[in-house]
C-alpha cells in the first residue's frame, strides 16, 4: 500500500516548486488539509485559462492530472466557482504563466 500525502503537504510542496520556477501562484480556496481534492488553474494572461484535476486512469492504474476545462478565463473561473460551491473541502490553486506551465507533468507532481 502506498501512503498518500495530505493535501496541505502536497500543496505546500507544489507552491515551493512553482516559486522556484518563478511562476506566480495563489491559493484562492483552501480546502480540507487532509483529504481535500486539488484543482489547478493556469491563466496564460491573454484572457484564457486551463483548469486541471486529479483523476484515476484505469488503464494505467495510476492517478493522473487531466484538463477539467479550458477556454476563456471567465468561463474557467465560473466552473471553478461552481465546483467550489459543491465541495467546500476543495483546494483551488491559481497560477499565472504566459507559457501555460503548470509543472504538473514533472516527477513528484505527476505521480
Amino acid at each position: 500500500m502506498v501512503a498518500r500525502l495530505t493535501s496541505d503537504l502536497w500543496v505546500s510542496a507544489y507552491l515551493a516548486r512553482l516559486r522556484l520556477a518563478d511562476i506566480p501562484v495563489y491559493v484562492t480556496a483552501k480546502g480540507d488539509p487532509t483529504a481535500g481534492a486539488v484543482l489547478v488553474k493556469v491563466a496564460s494572461l491573454d484572457g484564457k485559462a486551463r483548469a486541471y484535476q486529479r483523476s484515476f486512469d484505469l488503464q494505467a492504474d495510476a492517478r493522473v492530472w487531466v484538463v477539467l476545462a479550458e477556454g476563456a478565463e471567465t468561463e474557467v473561473d465560473a466552473l471553478l466557482a461552481r465546483q467550489r460551491s459543491r465541495d467546500p473541502d476543495l483546494w483551488v490553486i491559481e497560477l499565472e504563466d504566459r507559457q501555460g506551465r503548470s509543472l504538473l507533468d514533472q516527477a513528484g507532481l505527476a505521480d
